[in-house]
């Protein structure tokens, strides 16, 4: 079995988006460029969404104009909707994400619509990309659980994934929105989906909110999965989902593949510096411990 793991850096997005103080543009490109020159071969970059439900990501236009796209490096963008994705396309986005998820409830209080009702919103999105030569991922969150309903019935999850990787998404990350996943429960809903969609095809997304995340990766890398996604210095949150705790940082990631013997292709001492980086400007101590540790040597 493929002993490298590609680790997507959603940092510049999903890290940033919930911040309660505006971040500044300029520390938005120069995250992305410390980020551009970890080894690192996917950075999300930021989000083409309404200014009015993120107001944190208003700027993404000037982000992702601002960076210097490194070969190599994929820099993809989430859309919500048409109009995201036009807003991205007239600035030379190249790969884009959508976003919809397992708990119907959730996804009503996320993006005002059905879970059915999103995807039939992506479909003209995937139809312009084939055309555009644009890549789309798809997100499926709350797979392991929803702040409002509780238990999500591993079918929905097995069921959106699938429709998605129908629809044309390349790949497809599993995000455990709420961090309430235990490493059986991971690893059952994973084999579930890779029932239907090839592992290959197939992303982790975990949040830490009870210190499971890395106990979680360590159980679908078992399992087969090779690609995951992580935020550097653990920033991030969700805003529908009060007390869940930023991603799993990208250093604790890197230092737990790297420990296993897996190739990530990033330098970890780099990526650690660029998240104590991170913290300072966003005024507090980093979220990853592989970064205290190094540090301190």
């Amino acid at each position: 079995m493929d002993d490298f793991v590609r680790i997507v850096e959603v940092g510049p997005r999903d890290g940033l988006q919930n911040e309660a103080q505006p971040v500044a543009t300029a520390d938005k490109i120069e995250l992305i460029r410390q980020l551009s020159l970890t080894g690192l071969r996917t950075i999300e970059a930021t989000s083409f969404v309404s200014p009015r439900w993120v107001p944190q990501l208003a700027d993404a236009a000037e982000v992702y104009t601002g960076i210097e796209r490194r070969p190599g490096i994929d820099y993809p963008v989430l859309v919500p909707n048409e109009q995201g994705y036009d807003r991205a396309r007239a600035v030379g986005v190249e790969e884009v994400a959508v976003f919809t998820a397992a708990s119907e409830t959730f996804n009503r209080t996320n993006t005002n619509a059905g879970i059915d009702e999103s995807l039939a919103r992506f479909a003209p999105i995937l139809a312009r990309a084939q055309v555009d030569g644009v890549k789309v991922r798809g997100y499926v969150s709350t797979v392991l659980g929803c702040p409002y309903q509780g238990e999500v019935a591993v079918s929905e999850v097995v069921r959106v994934a699938k429709a998605l990787h129908a629809m044309g998404c390349y790949e497809i990350s599993l995000g455990d929105t709420i961090g309430v996943g235990t490493p059986r429960k991971a690893r059952a809903m994973l084999k579930a989906v890779a029932s239907e969609i090839p592992m290959s095809a197939l992303a982790v997304h975990f949040h830490d909110t009870y210190g499971q995340a890395l106990a979680n990766i360590d159980a679908c890398l078992e399992e087969g999965v090779r690609v995951v996604d992580s935020a550097v210095s653990g920033a991030g949150g969700c805003p529908y989902a009060k007390g869940a705790s930023g991603n799993v940082a990208s250093e604790d990631v890197v230092y737990l593949l790297h420990g296993i013997g897996m190739r990530t292709g990033v330098d970890l001492p780099a990526l650690a510096a660029t998240g104590r980086w991170l913290a300072t400007r966003l005024g507090r101590e980093t979220g990853s411990k592989a970064g205290k540790a190094l540090a301190a040597l």
